[in-house]
Order: C-alpha cells, then sequence, then structure tokens
C-alpha cells in the first residue's frame, strides 16, 4: 500500500503552479497517502496554499536524508541527475520521471517531449502522473487563499500589469507596458497596479501604483484576486492570476517550439491571448482592445 507520496517540483513558481492539478490526480488517486511536496525555499509558503498537499519541504534541505522519510512513490516533474540520484539512493520504491539526466534510475519514465510544445503543460504533468494510474477529476490550478494578507485597494476597480519576464526574448518592451497603464489609467478610469520583482530602478508615473518588490507571493496571490484584469507576458504572475480566477491578457511569441500559448497560456477561460512572432509587432492599442475587451463583458 502506498502510504507516503513525495512529488518533486523545485524550480520556478509558474511551473510549480501548473503542476497542482497532477498533485490533486496523486491525491485523489491515493486518498489514504499522505502527500508531501518538495520546493525551493522561495515557493515554501505559495506551496503551503495547494489544499491537496499534507505537507510541504524545502528540496535542498531534504535532498540528503530522504531515506528517514519512508516515502513509498516519488514523482520528480522537473528532471534532475540530483534529484533522480537522491530518490535511488533513498530507496523509494516507485520512481517516476521523465527518461534522461539520469533517467535509468527511475522504476516509471517517459520520453520528454514538452519541447515540442504539442500539449499544454497542465496535460504534460498530468500525463507524467498518470504513469501510476492518477488521473485528476479537475484539471485547473487552483489555491487556497488568504483575503487578510491584503487588504489595500479594497473597493477600488484594479488593473494588474506585470511587465517583467525571466526570459529576454520573451519580453514585450517594458515601455509598452508603462503607456498602456496610463491610458488603462485615464481612458479606463481604472487604478493600476504594477506587480513583480525587478532588480533595477522602475520610473513610474505618480498615477500609476507601484507593488514592485514589495509583496509575498501569497499577498500577490490576493493582490491579483481582486483585479479585474491583469496584462502581462510569459510568468509566473500570469499563471498565479489564472489561478486564482482573474482573465488575463496573456502577450506570447507564436515562433519559439515549446514556449507559445498552446503550451504555456493562461489555462481556464475568459482569457485573452495575442500571438506575434516577435513581441515588438504587438501594439498598445491591440493590447488595450483585449483589456477593454475583459472590462466590458
Amino acid at each position: 500500500m502506498i502510504k507516503k507520496i513525495l512529488a518533486v517540483r523545485s524550480d520556478r513558481f509558474g511551473e510549480f503552479l501548473l503542476n497542482i492539478p497532477a498533485f490533486r490526480a496523486l491525491k485523489e488517486t491515493y486518498p489514504q497517502a499522505e502527500l508531501t511536496l518538495a520546493v525551493s525555499a522561495d515557493l515554501c509558503q505559495l506551496a503551503g496554499a495547494v489544499e491537496c498537499a499534507d505537507k510541504v519541504v524545502i528540496w535542498d534541505q531534504v535532498k540528503g536524508k530522504l531515506r528517514g522519510f519512508g516515502f513509498d512513490l516519488c514523482v520528480v516533474f522537473n528532471p534532475t541527475k540530483e534529484a533522480h540520484r537522491c530518490i535511488f539512493l533513498a530507496g523509494i520504491p516507485i520512481r517516476v520521471g521523465y527518461d534522461r539526466k539520469w533517467g535509468f534510475l527511475l522504476t516509471h519514465k517517459m520520453k520528454d517531449l514538452k519541447h515540442f510544445g504539442r500539449s499544454h503543460e497542465v496535460d504534460y504533468n498530468l500525463e507524467l502522473a498518470g504513469l501510476v494510474g492518477a488521473k485528476a477529476s479537475d484539471k485547473a490550478p487552483s489555491i487556497r487563499i488568504d483575503e487578510s494578507l491584503y487588504k489595500n485597494f479594497i473597493g477600488r476597480k484594479i488593473a494588474a500589469i506585470h511587465p517583467f519576464t525571466s526570459d529576454p526574448i520573451k519580453q514585450w518592451p517594458v515601455e509598452r507596458f508603462c503607456e498602456l497603464a496610463g491610458r488603462i489609467r485615464f481612458e479606463l478610469d481604472m487604478n493600476v497596479v504594477m506587480v513583480g520583482v525587478y532588480p533595477g530602478l522602475l520610473e513610474l508615473s505618480d498615477s500609476i501604483i507601484s507593488m514592485v518588490n514589495r509583496t509575498t507571493l501569497p499577498e500577490l496571490a490576493v493582490l491579483l484576486k481582486r483585479a479585474s484584469v491583469v496584462i502581462s507576458g510569459d510568468s509566473g504572475p500570469m499563471h498565479l492570476a489564472a489561478c486564482v480566477g482573474t482573465p488575463v491578457v496573456a502577450l506570447f511569441r507564436n515562433d519559439l517550439p515549446g514556449k507559445t500559448a498552446r503550451r504555456w497560456g493562461p489555462w481556464g477561460k475568459g482569457h485573452k491571448v495575442i500571438e506575434r512572432d516577435r513581441l515588438e509587432k504587438i501594439s498598445v492599442d491591440e493590447v488595450f482592445e483585449k483589456v477593454k475587451e475583459i472590462i466590458q463583458a
């Protein structure tokens, strides 16, 4: 009998959120088992909001001590040689993952074809969990949010903008985001909030509220939940907005296999995706019209 399950997703938080349906599938298929999520340190708080999880551990703190936990099953969702080696040396009987980066150490494995981008990341993750029979009744990523965490902007109509991305080739020019923010503020009479993490100095008009570098991930989830619309490129906050049910205007390139909206777009209904082979081809006018469509729906 499977009594303890470990699910490893120790990279960025957007990818982590798209694993939630697969976590749910494991819990629903093995309801008697304790489900532990192993994540990076900066995701620990957010992982605690995943309702199907019983425990959360920090991967870097436990990877060398796994034998003592007594796990019966482990699924490694982001393959690394280190992860495959650690779960093998821990003697976990059922080891699931992708057949690369020392995939020979796994008992259940499949080819990693995600880079072709033929399916959504949510479906890829569910397919991996399916190697041990796991199925989810609900494929939507979702988390539990604590409204008391963030009390700013109550009663205001908000448009949230996340103008950053970790990958420069997926970056719509920041100055266009700023121009868009001004148009939303004055033409739609909405409060515009900039969010995200940025290492430099971002100069904004006094009419734009900056929450850049000022929220934890659970606080950001509440802020995005209170927004009427979120505008973003392919990023973690885009997935977080979709996760809490806020409609997104998402900007994507469609010329990069494995990086298109088909694989990485916001999950769910009500979102607007604009795709071009170069992001510079997306105009402020075009994005503004999509924002209006959501606001006026």
